[in-house]
């Protein structure tokens, strides 16, 4: 954990320095922009440069208090970019004014309040575009595994799931979750996978022990549970890892709590898991928005894989199946065939060679592919038909992949959370591995994405998905 500890700090320390040289490189333009350009400048004085080094200096100064102030070089996990944004504008602000203030009343040979004002705009425009440069850095990194802090969860109920849920959709967080540890019994186990179930509570020391350099420790435990609590938070301590207390609210996914003040009574409300009315026309509009985009290239698409399925090998071009859809409605759902006519009745006989856990049925070689349908599953266009079935409203561009009747019927009761918003042809754990996901944690990153839903994340996904497949990872 201490090399984790000097990479953060050095992190921070790189920052604080390129805010400063970002900050002179802002006032230089800014002395520019008033004397050399002169925008908006109604007198055309000339005063150089190095009349100006000492108010740089001060300027300096003044924003390393305001910027320290406001938790500017603070390090927030999950913050967002524009509220991070938002935060040194108001401290490069205040900086200004104090500056404007110092000049106004010492006035000094050479001062332009102008140039304040175009350096205001330019330290902001610089350190916004900095930001961004170092979030998606760390991003690339994080994903990979580079410079994230290692972590455990211990409790495996619905506040739990929420912990991990969220660790498998924001690898942007900082945090790489080793496994989790249950409260004790297998009811609430979710597999094994990306996050591994590593046990119960009591064997979090032995856990410490073998892994070493645990940073963060996420306390779900039910809150009636405050011996075991208090026994993981001294085990924690013991081994140098922050324990992090996520309040259960009687066991309620913390996304689904709702805070109301009535009449100066704090009270705590539970809300349904699922988007709004005007979210959904939203949702819908884009869908429609999308479709009209990919009419003629889907089309140019559909003529070529048709002709190609149909050539190979006799049947139809189409698959069409029944799949579950919102709120547990069935509709028939098309894909361009890519297995051999008989293949549904050859599934029984393959169930053996099931590489996918949980409800789901999957191998990564199926002998049942065509030569062109492997191709078409590689690259996904055997999904293409599907844009019809958004077109009709029985499915959105983006949300979780809708599933068989045979599956749902084995769901467990927190799965059931998925049928809360139209399947899509892509989502969230389309773009986070695919194939390569654990049934289990395909539905945390559901109930993920409908628990945060907005367009930007919609189109996010979307975006994600090209890249995911071009190069084919994950798929089959």
């Amino acid at each position: 954990m201490m090399s984790n500890r000097l990479g953060h700090r050095t992190i921070r320390n790189l920052t604080i320095i390129s805010d400063l040289l970002l900050i002179g490189m802002a006032f230089v333009l800014a002395y520019i922009v008033r004397y050399d350009f002169q925008w908006f400048a109604e007198d055309t004085i000339d005063v150089p440069f190095k009349a100006y080094a000492g108010q740089l200096v001060l300027l300096g100064i003044l924003l390393i208090i305001t910027f320290s102030q406001q938790g500017v070089w603070r390090r927030r996990r999950g913050e967002f970019w524009i509220d991070e944004v938002s935060r040194v504008g108001y401290a490069t602000a205040a900086g200004i004014a104090l500056m404007m203030a110092y000049t106004f009343f010492f006035r000094p040979l050479a001062f332009s309040r102008l140039l304040l004002i175009w350096a205001l705009i330019f330290i902001i425009l610089f350190i916004a575009f900095a930001r961004l440069l170092r979030r998606l850095l760390l991003q690339m990194s994080y994903r990979r595994g580079i410079g994230a802090d290692k972590a455990i969860i211990v409790g495996s109920g619905e506040v739990g799931r929420s912990v991990i849920r969220t660790l498998l959709a924001r690898p942007d967080l900082g945090f790489r979750a080793i496994g989790y540890l249950d409260e004790g019994t297998s009811d609430n186990n979710i597999g094994s996978g990306r996050i591994p179930h590593l046990g119960s509570w009591r064997e979090l020391q032995a856990v410490l022990e073998c892994e070493g350099n645990i940073h963060t420790v996420f306390v779900t435990l039910p809150s009636q549970k405050q011996k075991q609590i208090e026994e993981v938070m001294r085990v924690s301590q013991q081994y140098g890892a922050q324990a992090q207390i996520v309040p259960d609210i009687f066991q309620l996914s913390l996304n689904n709590v709702e805070f109301n003040n009535v009449a100066g009574i704090p009270m705590f409300s539970a809300r349904e898991v699922r988007l709004s009315r005007s979210g959904q026309a939203l949702k819908r509009m884009l869908d429609l928005l999308i479709v009209a985009i990919l009419a003629i290239p889907a089309t140019l698409i559909t003529v070529v894989t048709a002709i190609a399925v149909k050539l190979e090998s006799p049947g139809p071009i189409f698959f069409v199946q029944q799949r579950i859809g919102y709120q547990g409605k069935p509709f028939n759902m098309a894909k361009f065939r890519s297995m051999v006519v008989n293949a549904e009745d050859q599934k029984e006989s393959l169930l053996l060679l099931n590489e996918a856990d949980g409800p789901i049925f999957k191998i990564r070689d199926d002998p049942r592919l065509t030569r062109v349908g492997r191709l078409i599953r590689r690259y996904s266009l055997d999904e293409v038909p599907q844009l019809y079935n958004v077109f009709v409203g029985d499915m959105s561009m983006v949300g979780p992949r809708p599933a068989l009747p045979e599956e749902v019927v084995e769901y467990q009761s927190w799965h059931m959370q998925r049928l809360e918003v139209k399947g899509g042809i892509t989502g969230l754990w389309q773009v986070s591995g695919r194939s390569d996901l654990t049934f289990d944690e395909q539905c945390l990153l559901d109930i993920y994405y409908i628990e945060n839903w907005s367009l930007a994340l919609d189109l996010r996904i979307m975006l994600q998905t090209i890249p995911y497949v071009l190069s084919g990872r994950g798929a089959y």
